[in-house]
């Protein structure tokens, strides 16, 4: 009898619910929308109840139209959006909103931790910490306060009665699985975002007391260590009720969202890359080794497969884009009229961009609406349109979005390819691509042109994430093995580079560039004068 995972892919924009073989076929699934709240000094917040809402309506939705009998579950397994940070207290409940990846506000009290002394020119870090962070953890608290680190920081500093009163500070992921469980724990990948653990030996992770104190956090507040692709416990009682399951369904140790991205695009040998694009971006693979590109904002961490870790890069902001520009320039609803967009307006931005010749009439869009991260880490620098004129039209400015956030990718992919160098001189062939932005094949074949690199768009790519939490359960559970999961991620078609366009890109990319090197000092300067 086949054998089925619950599973919840908690993104930025809303959850994915899924019930999934342990094969990895999708039998069911169903999304819902969750608010957003930008508050003034780069605050980004989320509401952990409604998280659990949509999720635990989206489970019940797809049992019943799955029409899967309860004891044919097997387990539950979470991925979600990382480096987040939810006070709960000691029933599992928030305390405060969430603070989320997008979130800065702890950027002053991260600068202030990081600096001083004797610091390594031109980063910031105060030399021996930094290099402490680097031997054991292979990172290191972020500038920007993009990370748990920062969200601590900020709540000690900033929201002190939240931070005494908060039994346990907890990944989003892991805020779900108390939830599930009652058991207040962190995997070894997630758990990475403190930047408090010894990463040297990928098995054997655990909390480095001079880190932790570095830091300046309690450690009752810190979540208890548990391994990577291991049952956390049973699901408690009464969500096992609230649910319609039996109580005998394992919980898994979650993923964040790149782990299980990688995993369902069959991305799980070493050097296997993928290229995910939802509200923001990365280009990841698995590698055998712990090594720091600290000039490019780029490391390897513990990763959702035990015994490896994953390259970890990142675009703040990719299809999130496309987002802003249909809510805030072609269908805002605000004074000047305008919205709802129409159900098909992703359909109607392909087709507009399809239009346009490659390059966009030579319009370049800066898609840094949120800061950067990867290969640069500047939480000042922002986005826009550079080279319009009198005939530039809207179809041209939604192909120079397109374009932008590729041209973006490519930088990043460059660092991505310089930190496998030695190991992968050629670089990478191809591109499992999954994620929301994965669906366009415009999108596919301009990555493919814009990198220079044949783009696999995987089969239901936007339901890549929940395919991957389900078969790294399948594994937990005794019920596949790793070395079969790169045959049950089916590629629905592949994209190759059109030399044309190939070289066109070329040009625009020195462009873009030049774009970043020649603006970045005028960025910051404009963002002091915005936060006076």
């Amino acid at each position: 009898m086949p054998r089925y995972i619950l599973t919840a892919d908690l993104g930025t924009g809303g959850p994915k619910v899924a019930l999934v073989t342990t094969t990895g076929n999708v039998v069911a699934h169903t999304f819902s929308r969750n608010g957003l709240t930008l508050l003034p000094g780069g605050g980004a917040e989320q509401d952990p109840e409604e998280w659990w809402r949509t999720i635990t309506e989206g489970m019940r939705t797809v049992l019943a139209s799955a029409g899967v009998a309860p004891e044919e579950v097997l387990a539950i397994a979470i991925t979600s959006q990382w480096m987040g940070t939810v006070a709960v207290n000691d029933s599992g409940r928030h305390i405060a909103p969430a603070i989320i990846w997008m979130d800065s506000r702890g950027a002053p009290h991260a600068q202030r931790l990081i600096g001083g002394g004797l610091e390594v020119p031109g980063t910031g870090y105060n030399a021996m910490r930094l290099q402490r962070w680097i031997r054991l953890t292979g990172g290191a608290p972020s500038r920007t306060g993009k990370d748990p680190a920062g969200h601590i920081l900020f709540l000690m500093h900033e929201r002190p009665e939240v931070y005494r009163a908060a039994y346990k500070l907890l990944e989003p992921m892991d805020y779900l699985t108390f939830r599930l469980t009652g058991r207040a724990v962190a995997s070894f990948a997630s758990a990475t975002g403190y930047w408090c653990t010894d990463n040297r030996d990928v098995r054997a992770i655990r909390y480095d007391d001079a880190l932790v104190r570095t830091l300046g956090v309690a450690p009752e507040k810190l979540p208890d260590l548990v391994p990577t692709g291991t049952v956390v416990g049973k699901l408690r009682p009464e969500i096992a009720r609230e649910l319609g399951l039996p109580e005998t369904v394992d919980v898994i140790t979650p993923l964040g969202d790149t782990a299980s991205a990688g995993i369902g695009a069959g991305a799980v040998r070493d050097f296997d890359a993928h290229l995910y694009v939802g509200t923001s971006s990365w280009v990841s693979c698995h590698v055998p080794f712990k090594k720091t590109d600290l000039s490019r904002n780029i490391a390897s961490l513990p990763s959702g497969i035990p015994g490896k870790y994953w390259v970890a890069t990142e675009q703040d902001a990719a299809g999130k884009c496309l987002t802003w520009l249909i809510d805030s320039v072609l269908y805002p609803s605000d004074a000047l009229g305008g919205g709802p967009a129409p159900e098909d307006v992703l359909s109607r931005l392909n087709s507009a961009a399809a239009s346009v010749a490659p390059g966009s009439g030579g319009v370049l869009f800066l898609p840094w609406l949120n800061g950067e991260k990867t290969p640069v880490e500047d939480h000042h620098v922002r986005g826009g349109f550079v080279n319009v004129s009198l005939t530039t039209d809207r179809a041209a400015l939604v192909r120079a979005v397109f374009e932008g956030v590729a041209l973006n990718t490519r930088w990043m992919l460059n660092a991505a390819e310089h930190f496998v160098r030695a190991e992968r001189p050629a670089g990478f062939a191809e591109l499992r691509f999954v994620g929301g932005g994965a669906r366009s094949d415009l999108w596919c074949q301009l990555f493919a042109d814009v990198l220079g690199r044949r783009i696999l768009q995987m089969e239901d790519p936007v339901l890549g994430n929940v395919r991957g939490a389900a078969l790294a359960a399948s594994v937990a559970l005794g019920h596949a093995r790793w070395e079969d999961l790169p045959e049950r991620a089916p590629v629905a078609r592949a994209y190759e580079p059109d030399r044309a366009a190939r070289a066109l890109y070329d040009r625009s990319f020195e462009a873009f560039l030049q774009a970043y090197r020649g603006n970045k000092d005028l960025h910051r300067a404009l963002s002091h004068g915005a936060a006076s």
